[in-house]
């Protein structure tokens, strides 16, 4: 937004952090979508087009000096048998909580290790991910993987092998897809299998997953599975599905992704504009079979129930908005966009700031859960302002072929190798 002056409080603030130590467990998953992005994304912003915002230059280079730091303290997590890492740490101790690992928390690290690395000269960050990764790409035993390129979620950090067969683009899950394609992006010569497993996640999503509520059949959702079994069940987490196939289908140009992937952000704009407060529940449901008594007509109108009525100032519906207007140009997604931000800032305002709701399909949205998250910044906001601007920086993305910069799942964006298109 060029706020030169919080540009600057917030930079200026950052290397008094002490990375080292935390009261609280710390989660590599988190730390790194959230802190180790947030700098390094900082970094490639203020050292590159939007350098003449920072007054010292001392306070750019200091974000790549705590990225390094914070990587750094958090790569013992990788010391495991296998190199797949611990996700909950204790850094008091160097030690973890001995749980298993998930699809998603171990393959959404590829991305920000691998800027770190790449700026830096230093590759064993990237090796650390990219040996996780294989475990992903090589599922065992075969049964975790139902269908052609979706896995289960549950991993074992000892030996690897994945321990269900649940899944679907939803919370747990969902990140993996996405950083599919998105790494081909970063880098397409390095990443191009990365492109081969999006290709066949997707197309088995295509084929298997898409699904239709028997009272509006014009709804397209992606089912959830557990092994060969579907379930009509969703999240507003998986309502990134949609923008991520657009971002896909442009960038291969595939049409078929992109068609696909439209047909997605209205189902989740459905989820939006038939509750009372006009903002979308945390899970929904469409299975006519168990249709709860009172939620009767809701289905019969809308073709979702409602499975958890919540609202945890989530991104993900804004997000697919976003690069749905910038493939198609069509100011309805900025429409949409628009009533949904007036709509959170009505419902979740209160206070010094933003609260969870929990139920979105109640006036007011039927109390407040007095949590804030971080997220509520960086990507409601974000997407909420980048789909109404011009469109002509350079980091805005969805034109067509490579952009020149990718979105990590929080989004912050990160400049890709060779500058893109």
């Amino acid at each position: 937004m060029n706020e030169q002056e919080i540009v600057n409080q917030i930079i200026s603030y950052i290397p008094t952090i002490d990375f080292s130590t935390t009261s609280s467990s710390v989660s590599l998953f988190e730390t790194t979508i959230r802190y180790l992005a947030g700098m390094l994304s900082g970094y490639d912003l203020l050292s590159g087009p939007l350098a003449h915002l920072a007054t010292n230059k001392t306070d750019v280079d200091a974000l790549l000096t705590q990225s390094i730091n914070l990587a750094n303290n958090l790569s013992y997590a990788f010391e495991t048998p296998t190199g797949i890492p611990w996700n909950n740490l204790d850094f008091s101790t160097r030690g973890n909580d001995g749980s298993n690992n998930g699809l998603a928390t171990v393959g959404t690290l590829v991305l920000e290790w691998t800027r770190l690395a790449d700026i830096t000269g230093n590759t064993t960050y990237a090796a650390l991910v990219d040996k996780a990764q294989t475990y992903l790409f090589n599922p065992s035993p075969p049964e975790a993987e139902p269908f052609p390129g979706l896995l289960g979620m549950g991993i074992n950090v000892t030996t690897g092998e994945f321990q269900d067969a649940v899944g679907g683009w939803i919370g747990g899950a969902d990140s993996y897809y996405e950083y599919l394609i998105k790494m081909y992006i970063y880098d397409p010569e390095r990443y191009a299998a990365y492109k081969d497993k999006w290709i066949t996640a997707a197309d088995s999503s295509i084929r298997y997953l898409a699904s239709h509520p028997a009272p509006r059949p014009d709804i397209t959702f992606l089912a959830a599975f557990d092994g060969k079994n579907l379930n009509n069940e969703s999240q507003h987490l998986a309502c990134f599905d949609g923008g991520n196939f657009i971002l896909a289908g442009q960038v291969l140009g595939e049409k078929k992704y992109v068609d696909f992937g439209l047909e997605l952000v209205s189902g989740c704009h459905e989820t939006y504009i038939g509750t009372q407060t006009r903002i979308g529940p945390e899970i929904f449901r469409w299975n006519s079979t168990t249709v709860p008594a009172d939620q009767e007509d809701f289905f019969n109108k809308n073709g979702f129930w409602i499975a958890n009525a919540g609202y945890q100032l989530r991104p993900e519906v804004i997000e697919s908005y976003y690069y749905a207007y910038r493939a198609t140009n069509d100011t309805k997604y900025q429409d949409w966009a628009w009533d949904a931000f007036v709509a959170i800032n009505e419902t979740t305002r209160i206070g010094s700031g933003y609260s969870s709701i929990v139920n979105v399909d109640a006036v007011g949205g039927g109390g407040f859960t007095d949590f804030q998250e971080s997220f509520w910044f960086a990507e409601v906001l974000k997407y909420s302002y980048l789909i109404q601007t011009g469109g002509g920086e350079e980091w805005q993305v969805g034109k067509g072929g490579r952009d020149a910069w990718v979105f990590n799942t929080e989004a912050h964006p990160v400049r890709v190798v060779g500058g893109g298109r």
